[in-house]
C-alpha cells in the first residue's frame, strides 16, 4: 500500500538544511537593519556655533567691505573717464565744425578760381580793357592765394588734430569700459557676501540670535572699557603737560588726543567736519552711498572733511595717503583712523578713544570705540 505524506510549509532553509517561516522574519529584520545602518552611514555636518557664525558674518561683512572699495575705486575712475570721453567728443564736434569752415572756404576759392579759367597772367593783361582793372584784380588774386594756403594749412592741421582726438576717445572709451566691467564685478562681490551673511543670520533660531546679540553686547563693552582706559590716560598726559609747562606762563594753548583743538586753521576744520559727521548719526549704512540720505565708511569721511573744505579721495585705500601720519596716542579731534591690515574700513575721531563711523550693512552711523577694531593707522587730514 502507498504511503501518504503531508506537504511541508516551511519557505526559507534553515542551517541544517530545513525551510522554516522563521528564517524569513531574521532575515527581514536583517535587511532592515542593514538600510538603517545605510542611511546613517553619512552623518550630517555639526551645526556651527554661534560664535563660528559670528566670525563667519563678521567675516563676510569685511569682504564686503572690501569689495565695496573696490566699487569706489572702479566708479571713481569710470567717471573720470566718462567726463574725458565727454570732453573728447566736445573738442571733436567743435574741431568738425571748424573744418567745414574752412572747407567752404576752400570752395569759395576753388570757384574764384573756375571763373578766371586758370588763366595766365599775360593773357589776362592782353584781353583786359583796362589795364589799372587788370592790376586791381592780379592783387586780388594774389590776396587770395595768399589766403587760401593759409586755408589749406589750417585744414591740414585741423585734420590732423581730429584725428589724433578720434585715437584719445577711442582709448578712453577701452578705459571706461574697462572701469565699467571692474564696478559691475565688485558690485556682485558686494551682493554676493552680503547675500551669504543674510542667509547664514536667517538660519539662527530665536535663542540664537539672541545670544549672538549678546556676544556683540560683550564685544563692545571690552571695546568701551579700553576707549574709557585710554581717555583717562590722556587725561593723565595732559595734566601732566600743564604741570611741566607751568600753569602762569606754561603754553597750554594745544592738546593732544584727549579733544583739544591744534590751533587755528586745522582746528576750525576740524570742528567743521565733526560737526557734520554728528548731524548724520542715525542714517544708514549702504555700501557706495556718499550722501546725503546714507553712507558707506569712506563716503561718510569724504563728505564730512568736504563741508570743512577739504577734498579726500573716495577711498580708504587713497584717503590713508592723504595729510599727516599720526600716533593713535597723538590723535587730535577729526583725525582718521583705518582698520584691518587691508585698510578696508575708516571713522573720525571725536575724542575720548570714541570716532563717528558707518559700521557696515544693517547698522546706523553712529559712536563707538576705536578698539572695536584692530587698528591699522590714522591720519591728520587738512
Amino acid at each position: 500500500m502507498a504511503s501518504h505524506r503531508k506537504p511541508r510549509t516551511s519557505v526559507l532553509t534553515s542551517p541544517g538544511g530545513r525551510r522554516t517561516a522563521a528564517g524569513l522574519t531574521s532575515a527581514a529584520l536583517a535587511s532592515v537593519t542593514l538600510l538603517s545602518q545605510s542611511a546613517d552611514a553619512a552623518p550630517r555636518a555639526p551645526r556651527p556655533t554661534i560664535e563660528e557664525v559670528k566670525q563667519q558674518v563678521d567675516g563676510l561683512y569685511r569682504q564686503a567691505e572690501v569689495a565695496t572699495q573696490k566699487y569706489n575705486a572702479a566708479k571713481e575712475r569710470a567717471d573720470h573717464q566718462r567726463t574725458t570721453v565727454d570732453g573728447l567728443l566736445d573738442a571733436a564736434a567743435k574741431r568738425a565744425q571748424k573744418m567745414n569752415d574752412t572747407r567752404r572756404e576752400l570752395g569759395t576759392f576753388a570757384s574764384a578760381q573756375y571763373r578766371t579759367g586758370g588763366m595766365n597772367p599775360t593773357a589776362q593783361l592782353m584781353l583786359a580793357k583796362d589795364p589799372q582793372q587788370f592790376f586791381d584784380r592780379s592783387h586780388l588774386m594774389e590776396r587770395l592765394t595768399s589766403r587760401q594756403q593759409q586755408a589749406v594749412s589750417d585744414y591740414e592741421e585741423q585734420a590732423a588734430a581730429a584725428a589724433r582726438q578720434r585715437a584719445e576717445a577711442g582709448r578712453s572709451l577701452e578705459r571706461l569700459q574697462t572701469s565699467q566691467a571692474s564696478l559691475k564685478a565688485s558690485k556682485q562681490s558686494v551682493q554676493q557676501k552680503l547675500a551669504e551673511a543674510r542667509q547664514l543670520l536667517s538660519r539662527l533660531t530665536v535663542q540664537e540670535k539672541a545670544r549672538l546679540a549678546e556676544l556683540e553686547r560683550q564685544k563692545e563693552a571690552a571695546a568701551k572699557r579700553k576707549a574709557e582706559e585710554e581717555a583717562r590716560r590722556q587725561q593723565e598726559r595732559e595734566r601732566q603737560q600743564q604741570h611741566d609747562s607751568g600753569t602762569a606762563g606754561g603754553d597750554t594753548g594745544g592738546s593732544t588726543g584727549g579733544g583739544g583743538s591744534t590751533g587755528g586753521t586745522q582746528s576750525t576744520k576740524a570742528e567743521k567736519a565733526l560737526a557734520f559727521a554728528r548731524a548724520q548719526i542715525g542714517k544708514p549704512y549702504v555700501w557706495g552711498a556718499t550722501g546725503p540720505s546714507s553712507y558707506d565708511c569712506s563716503g561718510l569721511t569724504q563728505a564730512a572733511w568736504k563741508a570743512a573744505g577739504v577734498d579726500l579721495p573716495r577711498t580708504t585705500w587713497d584717503q590713508v595717503k592723504v595729510g599727516q601720519r599720526v600716533a593713535t596716542s597723538d590723535l587730535h579731534p577729526g583725525d582718521l583712523v583705518f582698520f584691518f591690515d587691508d585698510i578696508s574700513h575708516v571713522g573720525m575721531y571725536i575724542g575720548g578713544g570714541k570716532m563717528i563711523h558707518a559700521p557696515h550693512p544693517g547698522a546706523d552711523v553712529r559712536e563707538e570705540s576705536i578698539y572695536y577694531m584692530p587698528i591699522y593707522g590714522s591720519v591728520r587730514p587738512g
